[in-house]
């Protein structure tokens, strides 16, 4: 656990210098969205980057790879909250413990930033304040969007998967997975069996093309747009 691996004393700067509209390269930056100065660690494809009620004592930036928050049921099955990519943040906390896990989908470099000093340095610059405000917000509507998507029927979910992550992506008709087919089940509260039979399909309809498991490309967005209204 995350906890465990920091132990030791890690390169924290001020992040007083690191708040600066920078970005991965070949990744335009998001609006108010700081390059944040902490230290940069590793974590393996699969690997855990924190637990579901550990202390919240750190915020995270994917500088590569992509990471998945996720909550085990009581009754076993896995909820999967959200998927983070190269210059999303995540690990934000309403309190003091994780209310989510976060593992490593594929090899990571993860930023990792103590949150008591965002805080203190939030507290002093009202600039540092509304940047974290507005990444919070934009959290916070991703977790609505989510919600909404999860009323839906099974082709609106799988759809509306498929566009969101085209628009998170570089943009063009073409959508890379870097998640599996499970992940996305788990996503979406649907089966893999549902989700690989729905793809088939949009396959079929003329919507998307399959080149591959993890290569999905768009072929008529405007339909797949009314499918997900």
């Amino acid at each position: 656990m995350l906890t465990q691996t920091i132990s030791r004393p890690a390169p924290f700067q001020h992040p007083a210098a690191g708040f600066r509209h920078a970005s991965p390269a070949g990744r335009e930056p998001a609006a108010d969205s700081p390059d944040l100065v902490g230290a940069l660690m590793p974590f393996a494809r699969n690997s855990e980057i924190y637990g579901e009620n550990e202390p919240a004592d750190y915020l995270y930036k994917v500088v590569s790879g992509t990471v998945r928050t996720y909550k085990v049921l009581v009754d076993g099955r896995r909820q999967i909250g959200g998927f983070h990519l190269p210059g999303d943040m995540f690990g934000f906390e309403s309190g003091e413990e994780h209310t989510f896990s976060a593992e490593a989908i594929t090899d990571c470099k993860i930023l990792v930033i103590k949150r008591s000093s965002v805080i203190a340095l939030a507290a002093r610059d009202n600039d540092i304040a509304r940047q974290m405000w507005a990444l919070t917000a934009r959290e916070l509507q991703r977790v609505q969007d989510h919600v909404m998507l999860l009323i839906k029927n099974a082709r609106e979910r799988v759809v509306g998967f498929l566009l969101e992550m085209a628009d998170r992506g570089a943009g063009g008709s073409a959508v890379e997975l870097p998640m599996s087919r499970q992940d996305i089940a788990d996503y979406l509260g649907l089966t893999i069996e549902t989700v690989s039979r729905t793809l088939t399909q949009l396959e079929r309809a003329a919507a998307i093309e399959l080149p591959t498991s993890r290569r999905i490309v768009l072929r008529n967005r405007p339909a797949l747009s009314r499918l997900n209204a």
